[in-house]
């Protein structure tokens, strides 16, 4: 099989809450007639985000075509979950045009691109590019990059994935810039361009959009040069993410996202929250609710009715620095901590 004959795979990478099942539901609904299949990784047991990519499948990727690989990052689980997860899409009778990788907002992308030389991945698959999605608003408040680096012996374990994620990227989307003012989105992109290899592009997205053809057909063929790619974590025996951690809760239906909105806002101050996303149950609403929050900044929206075998229940994905008090947020929220593994 020559190179060209092999299926393209295109990794989706990026901080927590960067916009990434946003860019992939996009990828789904605008995929050129190509046959694509998904793998979604979430950091914990409790998965948001392959729910709703599955709620956007058609005929040219169909729900079974999603595979959602939860409890654990990636880069941590290659030969235990994504390397048979691969396996079973090429062993298929009629295999994907494509397949699109979103990793965790806390994956190292680097070990991931490796797994592709597997002997009988490499045969029939090629890195066509990592995309790596960043939340212009959050890193112009320096969510996870401070202006001022820490010194060494203060390592910022946010800024260590962030690094490490950029220095694998064939292409960088700023997302979000139309919450940035005026010029402030082009010095951003300054900033992140010198972070980044040679030839290597920044392109910043208002609402979302951006053209397909930009982000399919990158034929980097990232598996064959990982050495131009060096990462923070290249010497490291292991990466487990001890800084980190992730809980979710359950909820009773609520009287109305807004009457939560400023509840959380509090709650996530008060814990330093990174990242929280989830579903919610609206009282006398037949729809569910999705709600994301990067640090301070909540979105929500209804997107679709619940079916008929769905309990009508809230779920919040928490994730922050390890050491959160789940008890005292689940209380503050009126809900419980879910146990592990639901």
């Amino acid at each position: 099989m020559t190179p060209a004959a092999k299926i393209p795979a295109t990794v989706v990478t990026g901080f927590l809450g960067a916009g990434k099942t946003t860019l992939i539901r996009r990828l789904l609904t605008d995929n050129g007639g190509r046959r694509i299949a998904v793998i979604v990784n979430e950091f914990g047991d409790v998965g948001v985000d392959g729910s709703l990519l599955a709620d956007c499948a058609d005929n040219a990727c169909p729900s079974r075509d999603i595979i959602e690989l939860a409890n654990g990052c990636l880069c941590c689980t290659v030969a235990d979950s994504f390397i048979p997860a691969m396996e079973g899409l090429l062993e298929r009778a009629n295999p994907p045009d494509h397949i699109l990788i979103e990793t965790s907002g806390l994956a190292l992308p680097k070990p991931l691109i490796k797994a592709f030389d597997w002997p009988d991945i490499r045969a029939r698959v090629t890195v066509d590019g990592v995309i790596v999605v960043v939340d212009g608003p959050a890193y112009a408040e320096g969510r996870f990059t401070p202006a001022v680096s820490p010194r060494p012996e203060h390592e910022n374990p946010l800024e260590e994935v962030f690094d490490d994620q950029l220095a694998c990227a064939d292409l960088v989307l700023m997302t979000k810039v139309d919450l940035l003012d005026d010029g402030q989105a082009d010095i951003l992109a300054g900033r992140l361009q010198d972070r980044l290899r040679p030839g290597v592009k920044v392109v910043e997205t208002r609402h979302g959009t951006i053209d397909t053809a930009v982000l399919l057909g990158l034929s980097a063929a990232a598996e064959d040069d990982l050495g131009a790619r060096p990462c923070r974590h290249d010497t490291a025996f292991d990466h487990d993410h001890d800084d980190f951690e992730s809980f979710a809760i359950a909820l009773a239906p609520v009287p109305h996202p807004d009457s939560l909105a400023e509840r959380l806002r509090e709650i996530i101050a008060a814990h330093d929250i990174l990242r929280l996303k989830g579903i919610l149950a609206v009282a006398g609403k037949n729809m569910r609710h999705v709600i994301q929050a990067v640090g301070p900044r909540l979105a929500g929206y209804y997107d679709r009715p619940w079916r008929a075998d769905e309990i009508r229940a809230g779920t919040l994905v928490v994730i922050g620095r390890r050491g959160l008090n789940r008890t005292a947020i689940a209380a503050a929220l009126g809900g419980v901590p879910a146990p592990d593994g639901v």
